[in-house]
């Protein structure tokens, strides 16, 4: 078969296999969905009616499943209070039903660029608990002030019926707010929108600020995902984060956080999503020292945290290559379970000690179980899981997680070489990103994609610029060869 032609959803599907996760919804699952008449229409005095409110979403360009609403308001003494509409779809995924048990088994959605696996079906995750535009849904909603130095005050969690007024993308609102684009339609028909939308703009800075001087590391990775066009792969697009998408990861930091410490106080145990302290922080030392800089001996988030800033400084073109290998030895994130009273872990890299994952249930399960914890700790419940099993949960989550993530990465490969496949012989601009005793990877720039030098790999080192020539390509392997010319 042609390297052009390979089924690349046939080979996400397989890989989806391999790595123990379930492609396809069994047929229990979709009984149950197929019985679902509508939204969840719960009511009572504990579910405010939020539904006049100026609430918009912010997301990709594609995206249909809405896990997350924001808006903003001045309540005086310069403190802007932000209020985050996370989606109930516990309201409709109940603990032990078959939909819940095939979460429980992905614990996340998959997204390969070719094809997306759900968490949920997409009746529920695209329709009838996403927060679509002029759809009354249920939520809860995180509330919290940010004050003029970017700390947090005045937070409150409670139950609420809401509205989407306005459905908006990061990069229509970015363009905007960067005053590179009209505003967008969505917004224009919304009164208000355009103070609303500063405010947001304003407090995420605030917040964004306050974490970086506690030392939040700002990286920067290159991982461009597939376009599609007729089944097969128009390009790799690398998109940059953006105004509209720090707005977003901003909001939602804070509200992970005011989750964790509402759990806290209310005596529940919780899922956290942590970051240690790097256990080999003598290699992130060495590599500083490489460029000349010093770091403590003991692992320093805020000393890190500079490093990096004069880096992107200094060489913004090789920074993300810099990015990747400080993410490495870093290590991967991990669920763990924190009970009350007990010594938090932190998230090392976003420079915060209380922080969940919750804002976004539809494609995630830890936020789904965040989500039942934060219900019965308003409602006074006993905790629907035990300690014992978010243990189990946190280590299952987490194995799961990291299985996505190689299938993700997996594909984007194979994508990346069945858009080459036709460009043998040709030659690129490259820079080596990797040089270990098990190879040399080098990364072209146009299309950003990145693989293996398989000829005169010995005498480069990690940042040098050279031109390469592409020799071959195996898309079902997503291996991509190429030779140095000088």
């Amino acid at each position: 078969m042609s390297q052009r032609h390979v089924d690349l959803e046939a080979l996400a599907w397989s890989a989806m296999l391999e790595r123990g996760l379930q492609p396809d919804f069994d047929p229990e699952t979709l009984r149950q969905v197929e019985q679902l008449t509508g939204p969840a229409q719960e009511s009572g005095p504990d579910i405010r009616d939020l539904r006049s409110l100026d609430w918009v979403s912010i997301d990709n360009d594609d995206s249909r499943d809405l896990d997350q609403l924001t808006m903003a308001e001045e309540p005086g003494d310069g403190a802007i209070r932000v209020r985050v509409a996370v989606a109930d779809v516990d309201a409709l995924v109940k603990k032990g039903s078959p939909v819940d048990r095939h979460a429980r088994h992905n614990t996340t959605s998959v997204y390969t660029g070719v094809r997306i696996f759900p968490m949920l079906p997409e009746r529920l995750s695209t329709d009838l608990t996403s927060l679509n535009e002029n759809e009354d849904r249920l939520a809860v909603v995180v509330s919290y002030v940010v004050l003029a130095n970017g700390s947090l005050g005045g937070w409150e969690i409670y139950r609420a019926r809401v509205r989407n007024r306005a459905k908006l993308t990061y990069n229509g609102v970015s363009e905007w707010l960067d005053g590179e684009g009209e505003m967008p339609e969505a917004m224009q028909a919304l009164p208000g929108a355009e103070r609303q939308l500063k405010l947001q703009d304003q407090a995420a800075e605030r917040l964004r600020e306050r974490r970086e001087e506690r030392g939040a590391l700002d990286l920067e990775t290159i991982e461009a995902r597939p376009v599609m066009q007729d089944g097969e792969v128009a390009e790799m697009r690398y998109e940059p984060q953006n105004r509209a998408q720090e707005i977003i990861e901003d909001f939602m930091i804070a509200a992970n956080s005011v989750t964790a410490q509402f759990l806290e106080q209310r005596g529940y145990p919780s899922l956290r999503r942590v970051v240690r302290s790097p256990e080999r922080w003598d290699r992130i030392e060495r590599l500083a020292a490489e460029y000349g800089y010093r770091l403590p001996a003991e692992p320093n988030a805020r000393a890190l945290a500079r490093f990096l800033r004069a880096r992107h400084r200094e060489d913004p073109l090789r920074f993300p290559d810099l990015s990747l290998a400080v993410v490495k030895m870093l290590g991967s994130g991990e669920y763990v379970v924190q009970t009350p009273g007990e010594e938090a872990i932190g998230h090392f890299g976003l420079a915060v000690r209380d922080y969940s994952h919750s804002t976004a249930p539809n494609r995630r399960y830890p936020d789904l179980i965040t989500q039942r914890l934060i219900k019965a700790a308003l409602e006074g419940r006993r905790s629907p899981y035990t300690v014992r099993d978010l243990e189990e949960l946190a280590v299952h989550c987490t194995e799961q997680e990291n299985a996505a993530n190689k299938v993700e990465r997996q594909i984007r490969k194979s994508a990346a070489a069945m858009l080459l496949s036709d460009r043998v012989g040709d030659t690129f601009d490259a820079l080596v990103t990797g040089a270990t005793s098990r190879g040399t990877w080098v990364r072209i720039f146009d299309p950003p994609v990145e693989g293996m030098l398989v000829s005169g790999r010995d005498s480069f080192d990690v940042g040098d610029r050279l031109t390469v020539r592409l020799t071959g390509v195996n898309v079902e392997r997503g291996f991509i060869d190429f030779i140095s010319l000088r």
